[in-house]
């Protein structure tokens, strides 16, 4: 044969042109890519598997903080029924209920003021079991403490209204006042409060 696969006698014809080396180096480094970039990956998995969730918690928690009120209700004084002055007014057709209720709750430590007929704003006019009233600052404090023996009244301030006497005005759904065991019960509840949740918000 003659020409590229003359043969000589020396040696054997090559039937294929030489391999070229150059592509075995290519394919190395190609290789040796892969395996890199795959062991990188293994690790970055075993990271966040592992030490790289603890370490995005403690980055939350440090970023959050708790705003809000505290769980605890602000303390407020409230007196006792002795320290409270009440007029019985009666806003019926029944007469002497207003006397009858006065004597019950002087019975229970009240202090009574006026007992009497109520005045026109309100004569003939609750329908429910009765209205507690007094000056806006009595809200929280006798007026609460006066609410625990009428729990089914209504309560009204008057911003106009001066001194701390409050009123009980008797309206027509007045069945008598709650009985002495809850209404103690109340007492002692409205002395000492629980504490409740203030619904906490986490700004992150």
């Amino acid at each position: 044969m003659g020409g590229q696969y003359k043969i000589t006698g020396d040696r054997y014809p090559r039937m294929r042109p030489a391999r070229r080396r150059g592509r075995f180096a290519f394919v190395a480094v190609a290789c040796a890519t892969v395996v890199g970039v795959a062991g990188w990956g293994t690790l970055q998995l075993i990271d966040v598997f592992t030490g790289g969730d603890k370490a995005s918690a403690a980055g939350a928690a440090a970023g959050c903080r708790t705003t809000g009120a505290s769980a605890s209700p602000a303390a407020v004084a409230v007196p006792k029924p002795a320290q409270v002055t009440v007029n019985v007014l009666n806003a019926t057709t029944r007469g002497g209920l207003a006397q009858k209720t006065a004597d019950e709750l002087k019975k229970r430590g009240f202090r009574i003021g006026d007992v009497s007929n109520a005045p026109k704003e309100f004569d003939k006019k609750v329908g429910g079991a009765g209205v507690l009233l007094g000056p806006a600052a009595s809200l929280k404090t006798s007026l609460s403490v006066l609410g625990t023996q009428l729990p089914a009244a209504e309560r009204r301030t008057d911003a106009a209204r001066k001194g701390a006497t409050v009123d009980l005005i008797i309206g027509d759904g007045f069945k008598g006042l709650a009985k002495p065991a809850d209404a103690d019960a109340a007492l002692t509840a409205l002395a000492a409060p629980q504490p409740t949740p203030s619904g906490e918000k986490k700004n992150c």
